[in-house]
């Protein structure tokens, strides 16, 4: 039986770190996963209100199709600036492409935004937005050990009308392939079931992660429980000013250890997303910017021959498997 990794997170993946820096005057912060060099990457986009950066260069059909790091943020369209702090501070450390003698080294880091603006804290900071400073201080944090709940890209963030968060997980598939996600869950939709308290995720926990709790036995006994579930509460979230795109955001990393192409990463990132779909409902609405990241570390070379889409297939399911319990994860402890 499959069982998570030692740290049960995504840095079970070998040279993969994560760092935050979190601002609780102005309620939001950054999360950072830094890569052990450039790794085949790709991404997924479902949300119908995305805020990202530096998307089209992981595209299969474009040339560098890698990435040094991913940026999570709050801020919504402020937070890009985050990646601003994280590219120059790797170029400083001579991480990235080097295109021509003596020039800095150039960083591949994509990212993506949620929207906290509406959630209290001081967003008065005029012409010096704080995101690029917090990018830095949240690179410079990482390692392989990190806090999941209200911190980070999570701070200030909402899964319906409970507080969000960071959530991360993991699983051993055996061999030394390692599947780990990372999700930073700012949804209109809901990650719990009507009982308020049992996640959606439910049937993907693993060691009681996110509390052990089980539907009732009627929703059980229901053949599709939560068919046609609306979206939680509308007046509350148009009080909010959470009912705009892009104002409603799940975003993930997901990433192995196995060695893919830029293209076997797009179908592990499409896969995932099935992910945000068994645990927060709705999902993937006009109003979210949903949002997955996949990355290769390498370490494990898959057959060259007719049953490698299977083993990318298996990778590709344990990666939504691993959002799902990520999200889940992410908001039990931001509870």
């Amino acid at each position: 039986m499959f069982r998570p990794g030692i740290r049960n997170l995504i840095t079970d993946v070998p040279g993969l770190l994560v760092g935050h820096a979190t601002d609780d005057r102005i309620i939001s912060g950054v999360t950072v996963l830094t890569c052990g060099g450039d790794w085949p990457a790709a991404v997924d986009v479902r949300g119908g209100g995305p805020g990202t950066r530096e998307t089209d260069v992981l595209a299969p059909e474009n040339l560098i199709g890698r990435a040094h790091a991913v940026v999570l943020a709050g801020g919504s369209v402020f937070g890009l600036a985050a990646a601003d702090g994280v590219t120059a501070a790797l170029s400083v450390r001579g991480i990235g492409l080097n295109l021509s003698k003596g020039s800095p080294a150039i960083p591949i880091v994509p990212a993506a935004v949620l929207h906290d603006l509406g959630n209290g804290g001081d967003k008065s900071w005029g012409i010096d937005p704080p995101y690029r400073r917090l990018g830095i201080q949240a690179m410079q944090a990482a390692g392989q050990d990190f806090t999941l709940g209200s911190v980070g890209a999570g701070r200030g963030a909402m899964a319906g009308l409970t507080k969000g968060g960071i959530g991360s997980a993991s699983i051993d598939l055996g061999l030394g392939v390692v599947v780990g996600a990372l999700a930073a869950v700012n949804s209109i939709g809901s990650a719990l079931m009507p009982d308020g308290a049992t996640y959606w995720a439910w049937p993907f926990e693993l060691d009681d992660e996110f509390g052990g709790a089980k539907p009732p036995a009627a929703s059980l006994n229901t053949a599709h429980p939560g068919i046609g579930n609306p979206i939680p509460d509308d007046s509350r979230l148009l009080a909010l000013g959470r009912m705009e795109p892009g104002a409603n955001t799940t975003l993930g990393v997901v990433a192995c250890s196995a060695a893919l192409t830029t293209v076997e990463c797009k179908r592990i990132a499409m896969m995932a997303q099935d992910g945000i779909a068994r645990a927060v409902r709705p999902a993937h609405t006009p109003f979210d910017g949903d949002t997955v990241f996949a990355l290769s570390g390498g370490a494990v070379a898959l057959d060259e021959n007719q049953r490698r889409a299977a083993h990318v297939g298996r990778i590709g399911s344990a990666a939504a498997d691993c959002m799902a319990r990520a999200i889940a994860r992410a908001v039990y402890h931001a509870r």
